[in-house]
């Protein structure tokens, strides 16, 4: 592979682990603030007893929940992008030093 397609490579795969992480940034942000809302909710189910207490509580839950798995698929997303930068880096090295 050519140098200059390793490169346009590398900066585009930069860019996307830039942009993953301030999608994760927010992410654990607005998980950090439903999981808040989610406890909120569980208490105020567990003092009032009410069936309206009860299904906010699990749907704060519900919420909680897809943003972990949202999170989760992230943070794979992020490893493999992490992982082909670093191959191309190697790749990259490789071309200079012949």
């Amino acid at each position: 592979m050519f140098q200059s397609s390793i490169e346009r490579r590398l900066r585009n795969v930069g860019g996307e682990i830039i942009g993953l992480r301030n999608e994760l940034r927010v992410l654990e942000e607005q998980l950090a603030h439903f999981a808040d809302e989610a406890d909120d909710a569980r208490l105020r189910s567990l003092v009032s007893e009410t069936p309206l207490a009860g299904r906010e509580h699990r749907d704060a839950s519900r919420t909680v929940a897809a943003l972990q798995r949202d999170r989760v698929v992230k943070v794979e997303r992020l490893g493999k992008l992490e992982q082909k930068q670093d191959s191309l880096l190697d790749e990259l090295n490789t071309r200079k030093n012949q």
